[in-house]
């Protein structure tokens, strides 16, 4: 599944449900049907659906919301723009933020947009900028689901954050600005869009305020997920059409994710089994936490950082020997802020890290604008941009 997309892209994308469902199948059918071991599917069909219900609501409610910004922005505007939606991603989620930011921020750009807005948007709101509540990231919801509490990222990766996104914001700083100087001459940098400012569909911010209430509704069991449902149903059909219409909404992206995701979950069965038995021999009695940092991030690049996080999470639980999360932020705190900070930041390094990263780029290439391969987005952006200042996170935070 995490090579499919690269080495046969058009073969992957009419065939990739077939192949997803049914290697989630093969797996889920050996654990209840030889291994008799209906507990484990279940733990992974609810995670599955928390992770859903949260990632479907937000893009659909999301996709409610109509904003229009005038073009010809400057880099200074742009900058404003990135932290922004940073900050936006911890309360709408990196899929909400995505969902509903792109639309606008193509759009202040539209005369001079390049492929390093595109990067630098999903960098920073997609991925990075989700970094400080349950509710920014995926890895992060699925550790609030095993007991982390609801603040405990936003008081102890702030750190990390403020370094991770001051840091990208400047080295897109310099690339627009040239970007923007060589538009200039070329007269490109100044258009602007009729009707410029215009915000609709502002009543979906109740059915937002609905979702992340949701969140910290524990009983009776599924309620949560019944709530976000409800709310994404209630903003779908209350939705004007013509909002619909000039967001370009559509079920495909979130279709698309729910079905790989399905596949992800139930084949990460064993591997976090196998992670949380062997956690030991695999990682040593004593662990740093830059193993943890770095194993995280170097999966969560190249599979999804989900279920990557569940699976070092598991590891930590190995080496503990307790599945007790306050005995493991206790002693192993700094292990799994590692493991935390990793599954966020690491999910920017490719479009197959993290479910915004897919969407971002559809509605690029709907759009027909300069969309990087999966293999340009890796050595033109991620290891020349990116890679330095996961670096710089790991040497100031975990190298000991």
């Amino acid at each position: 599944m995490a090579l499919g997309p690269t080495l046969t892209p058009r073969w992957w994308s009419q065939h990739y449900a077939k192949i997803a469902l049914g290697l989630g199948t093969i797996t889920a059918g050996s654990y209840f049907f030889v291994l008799h071991d209906a507990a484990s599917l279940g733990r992974a069909a609810r995670e599955y659906l928390s992770f859903m219900a949260i990632g479907g609501s937000l893009f659909v409610v999301a996709g409610g919301i109509q904003i229009q910004l005038p073009g010809g922005a400057t880099p200074r505007a742009n900058v404003a723009f990135l932290f922004t939606g940073a900050v936006a991603a911890n309360f709408l989620g990196t899929t909400g933020a995505a969902m509903l930011l792109i639309r606008p921020w193509l759009q202040m750009n539209q005369s001079r947009v390049a492929a390093h807005h595109l990067v630098f948007f999903i960098f920073l709101v997609a991925n990075v900028g989700g970094c400080l509540t349950p509710i920014g990231d995926p890895p992060l919801f699925l550790g609030f689901l095993q007991g982390v509490p609801f603040w405990w990222a936003a008081q102890k990766c702030w750190p990390m954050w403020a370094t991770s996104t001051g840091l990208l914001l400047a080295i897109f700083y310099v690339l627009d600005k040239i970007n923007f100087s060589q538009a200039a001459k070329t007269g490109r940098g100044n258009a602007t869009v009729p009707g410029t400012w215009k915000i609709a569909g502002l009543p979906n911010l109740f059915f937002l305020v609905v979702i992340l209430g949701a969140v910290f509704v524990n009983q009776p069991v599924f309620l949560r997920e019944m709530l976000m449902f409800a709310a994404a149903a209630g903003s779908y059909f209350t939705t004007k059409k013509p909002i619909h219409a000039a967001n370009e909404f559509n079920f495909h992206p979130i279709a698309e994710v729910a079905v790989l995701f399905a596949g992800i979950f139930a084949t990460m069965i064993p591997a976090l089994a196998g992670l949380e038995h062997q956690a030991t021999t695999l990682l040593g009695p004593n662990p740093s936490p830059g193993i943890f940092y770095w194993g995280t991030g170097g999966l969560s690049a190249v599979l999804d950082n989900a279920p990557t996080y569940l699976g070092f999470l598991s590891a930590l639980f190995g080496v503990t020997g307790d599945q007790n999360i306050e005995k493991l932020l206790d002693q192993k705190a700094v292990h799994l802020l590692a493991i935390s900070v990793a599954a966020v930041f690491f999910g920017a390094a490719t479009y197959i890290g993290n479910g915004p990263n897919f969407m971002v780029k559809a509605i690029a290439e709907q759009r027909g604008l300069p969309t990087p391969s999966f293999l340009e987005f890796i050595w033109k952006f991620s290891l020349p941009c990116l890679l330095p200042v996961l670096v710089i996170v790991w040497w100031l935070f975990f190298r000991d």
